[in-house]
């Protein structure tokens, strides 16, 4: 996990039960990012404050008490439009706070990067600038009104009894929408569909079998996947409850008490067996009710559903009542997070059910059912349907609520396409109210800068991927800080789409239905404007943050909006003249309040210089254009932690980039021309005294070590002790010492890329590690492109015990050498390109034991491959890409029992013919018969590639 150094925020939450409506939303998301960025402009800028410093103090005392309130207004002011007005004012109050002394600090603090900071009280006294000066206290003096205000309408609130304050009672609030689980509870069969598989498979996990022992079973999956409703289908089941002698359904809910959860416990038990509750029950504390569970279940068959559980601590105080052996017993445990799935069914005889939305074919089944009570849909009527539901993502009750709603329609086409191209604002509406509180269960749990960090996600595009490096150094320039982002997808609020080889997220995919939620709230919220041509949306009074997605010619009128813009994400046309005019306005009207400008892809060779007058930006991402040249105004940004020049032509950096002292991310590689070539291209050329001036960089990718001096560069590189990924190029062989010696000073480094000038050049990197420990403990991928011919001796399982992916290209190395890979403890994907020069391999058996993913590329020497039993257990994926002697399949590959997928690519034709020769006599001379996915390609007449053919055994 990467974690950035940005300002902490503190986290507030208050656990309630399922039925306590929305806490600690946006309102309280802007206030407390406020009051925190207050007290930080208290403590580090007092001398820039002056005169203003009693006033900010008093707004940020204010807006400290009015916190509380806010959790409790926010969870009634759906059902009070007084009261959400109220909300909405605290939330621009607090917006427009901050806006006004951003400006303030722009004029007075910022101009400090051209050199007027050590002049401030001489800048501070012109006549220009105390008229300046004189409009800001008299907007703060407009601020402490307004607070003033809202502080007596919240007042009044209280003294009404409408709303009490949360900070001085600890009971539980309850709103009075009702349990959506309850309607699952309830569904008809007929609502119910592609529960055959799941049910069957937890059955059959359930079943009691010779061995004895407690058995846990977790279904984990999102809100709406209907994980009550399979589990209520299990339960009922009569071939299944006639196996245990006890049976017992508790729904946990958020907000729990653990002798509440024991006592029903004890209640349903007895009330089984047609007995009244223990006369002292009421009496018992913790302990004695499990120890009464406990002897009321031993040697018995027992079924215990533990319904909707948010909390791991639920499982672990509650566990030991339940017998361990000598019973046949089984928990059942429905989650939306699979942190708690996996935690708790960490042992032996415990499984995990991740349940998946439906497929299409059956969430049309279901959508039919409920919409037209048939099993088909209208002609005129089905292309509408798709669209509807390719929304519902497969979401069970999404696709009932929905089908339900339709149902009162009638038929007519005209009817259908309005509800298609309105359904993000009928999603906002009391119609789908129901299908806004079953996501809101999951949304409402996060802290409040998760909030923040969620509702920015709808800035992207839908069916777009969210890459974790991109969207991380979003959130911190924003404000949000760095959260655990994996917070997000283990509550199943976003879809994990890919992970590094380590197993952390590496891209997200957010499913439509909940885009369309996270757009509704963020545009309830003011978070983002965002600008897609579909439809008329109606701009707010003051955008903050704005997302283009498409052409902006019928949003002129909209410019005078962007005087206090903070963010600009370009993610329209290729049109260079409208991007220009686009930029040019948002820079005219908004540069002096903005902190992020993300321009990639945009068409755009020059930067703009009022891009350089923007003393607040922190994130600027030009990557994927056609930017050449960075001008030395660049100094001019102090405040910059992000600059990303990716995929641009740039290749030199001006020395004044070395004043950004904030600067945490420098990311300005681009790639090599050849797609299937892996490695990188070129870097940026390295600057003296890097390593003396950025001492604030995490991310320093790529720089080309040899185009001023490679020694001086390399030593320079060993001073970045905070660097967590380091990507040089144009390594010498004179540099390698050096360069050891500095790697063994990034303790922090987790994704390291060391690059030769050319395919001859050696790199002498066989020395160990200078560190204390001679270890790099959070190393998880390494790329060595270059010859080493020997794989370097702080290669090993004690110095980088942590590593899961290493790449060797060019590398030149004998079988013995390659041979100390195999005991690389955690290795999981490993590449050797071009890197070996035997005339064979064998993989010994014992080695490799934790590897899943092996590409052998471009080997110019290998004639044969060897797997010996034992090797290699967990691979998952072979690739065997350019080995031109190779004539047969590798001897021994039917002893990798777990491949799912075999890829050949540039195969010799003797090859090709005898692997299509072994599948055509089958039997024992057909090694792969195993694997379910073979894939073979090769070159056609014209240099592209081709699918020669691709077999899928799992089908046939």
């Amino acid at each position: 996990m990467l974690r950035f150094g940005a300002a902490a925020v503190h986290r507030d939450r208050t656990h309630a039960t399922w039925t306590k409506a929305p806490e600690n939303k946006m309102a309280e998301s802007a206030v407390s990012f406020l009051c925190n960025q207050l007290s930080i402009w208290l403590q580090q800028e007092e001398e820039l404050l002056g005169g203003l410093k009693q006033e900010v103090q008093y707004i940020r005392d204010e807006m400290m008490q009015m916190k509380a309130f806010l959790r409790v207004a926010d969870s009634k002011k759906e059902n009070n439009p007084q009261l959400k007005e109220w909300v909405r004012q605290v939330r621009e109050i607090a917006y427009d706070t901050e806006d006004v002394l951003d400006e303030y600090m722009f004029r007075f603090a910022l101009r400090g990067a051209t050199g007027f900071r050590g002049h401030i009280k001489k800048y501070y006294y012109t006549v220009k600038n105390l008229k300046f000066h004189h409009r800001i206290a008299s907007e703060i003096q407009t601020i402490k009104q307004r607070l003033e205000n809202v502080s007596k309408t919240q007042q009044r609130y209280k003294d009404m009894g409408g709303v009490n304050d949360l900070a001085s009672s600890s009971t539980v609030i309850k709103d009075t929408w009702y349990d959506g689980r309850g309607d699952a509870l309830l569904l008809e069969d007929a609502d119910v569909v592609g529960i055959v598989k799941p049910k069957k498979k937890l059955i059959d996990w359930l079943l009691p079998t010779d061995q004895l022992g407690l058995k846990v079973i977790s279904v984990v999956g999102m809100g709406g996947l209907g994980k009550t409703t399979l589990v209520k289908k299990v339960y009922d089941d009569a071939s299944l409850k006639s196996n245990f002698d006890h049976h017992v359904w508790i729904t946990v809910s958020e907000s729990f008490k653990v002798e509440h959860l024991l006592s029903n416990i004890i209640r349903q038990l007895v009330d089984e067996v047609k007995k009244p509750p223990p006369q002292v029950l009421e009496a018992m504390n913790e302990y004695e009710m499990k120890e009464y569970i406990y002897k009321f279940l031993q040697h018995k068959n027992y079924i215990i559903v533990l319904d909707d559980v948010w909390q791991i601590l639920v499982w672990e105080t509650m566990r030991y009542a339940f017998p361990q052996s000598d019973t046949c017993g089984c928990i059942i445990i429905t989650t939306r997070y699979s942190n708690i799935g996996n935690a708790t069914c960490s042992e032996n005889n415990r499984y995990v059910y991740e349940l998946e939305p439906l497929p299409k074919e059956e969430s049309k089944m279901l959508f039919y059912k409920k919409t037209f009570q048939e099993n088909s849909c209208p002609l005129h009527l089905k292309e509408i349907c798709e669209r509807i539901l390719k929304i519902c993502a497969g979401l069970p009750l999404a696709i009932v609520v929905i089908g339900g709603l339709l149902a009162t329609k009638n038929n007519k086409k005209e009817e259908w396409e309005l509800f298609g191209r309105s359904l993000g604002d009928e999603f906002e509406g009391e119609n789908l109210k129901r299908m806004d509180k079953i996501l809101s269960l999951s949304y409402y749990d996060l802290p409040y800068y998760l909030k923040s960090c969620f509702l920015y996600l709808s800035i992207f595009p839908e069916d777009n991927s969210v890459r974790v490096n991109r969207i991380i150094p979003m959130w911190i320039a924003e404000g949000f800080v760095h959260p655990k982002q994996e917070k997000l997808w283990k509550k199943s609020l976003i879809k994990l789409h890919e992970t590094y080889s380590d197993g952390r997220p590496s891209a997200y995919r957010i499913h439509d239905l909940i885009r369309e939620y996270i757009i509704s709230k963020s545009k309830e919220q003011n978070v983002v404007a965002i600008f897609t041509g579909r439809g008329e949306m109606m701009w707010p009074n003051k955008i903050r943050r704005l997302a283009l997605h498409t052409s902006v010619n019928y949003m002129e009128e909209e410019y005078d909006n962007l005087k206090y813009i903070r963010s600009f994400l370009w993610l329209g046309s290729e049109d260079a003249a409208e991007f220009a005019q686009v930029l040019e306005k948002v820079l005219a009207n908004g540069g002096r309040l903005l902190k992020m400008l993300g321009l990639e892809r945009a068409p755009i060779d020059t930067i703009p210089s009022k891009v350089f007058k923007c003393y607040l930006l922190k994130h600027l991402n030009l990557s994927y254009t056609d930017v050449l040249h960075i001008p030395k105004s660049i100094e001019n940004l102090q405040n910059l932690e992000n600059l990303n020049l990716s995929e641009t032509n740039v290749t030199e950096l001006p020395i004044e980039i070395l004043k950004l002292r904030k600067l945490r991310h420098l990311i300005a590689f681009k790639s090599p021309d050849d797609p299937y070539m892996p490695g990188f291209g070129q870097g940026v050329k390295a600057l003296y005294e890097i390593g003396s001036c950025l001492l604030s960089l995490q991310t320093l990718s790529c720089i080309n070590a040899g185009e001023v001096g490679g020694i001086k560069i390399v030593r320079e590189i060993g001073k970045l002790t905070q660097l967590r990924q380091l990507s040089i190029t144009n390594i010498k062989r004179e540099d390698g010492n050096e360069l050891c010696s500095s790697i063994s000073k990034l303790i922090n480094i987790r994704v390291l890329y060391i690059s030769s000038s050319s395919e001859e050049e050696l790199m002498d990197l066989d020395y160990s590690l200078q560190s204390p420990n001679s270890t790099l403990p959070f190393l998880f991928r390494l790329v060595l492109h270059g010859r080493i011919e020997k794989v370097p001796q702080w290669i090993n399982p004690n110095s980088l015990h942590g590593l899961t992916e290493l790449r060797l290209i060019w590398s030149r190395l004998k079988e013995d050498h390659l041979v100390c890979l195999e005991d690389l403890p955690n290795l999981v994907k490993l590449v050797i390109l071009d890197a070996y020069e035997g005339e064979g391999f064998s993989f010994k058996a014992k080695g490799f034991q934790r590897l899943k993913d092996l590409t052998m590329a471009n080997l110019r020497g290998m004639r044969w491959m060897r797997v010996e039993k034992g090797s290699m257990p967990l691979l998952e994926a072979l690739n065997i890409y350019k080995i031109k002697l190779m004539v047969e399949v590798p001897e021994g590959i039917e002893h990798l029992t777990n491949l799912q997928e075999v890829l050949f690519l540039n195969m010799s034709k003797e090859f090709l013919v005898n692997l299509d020769g072994q599948k055509s006599r089958g039997g024992k001379d057909w090694k792969l018969s195993h694997v379910p996915q073979i894939s073979v390609f090769d070159f056609d007449m014209n240099g592209e590639w081709v699918q020669k053919w691709n077999f899928n055994q799992a089908n046939s």
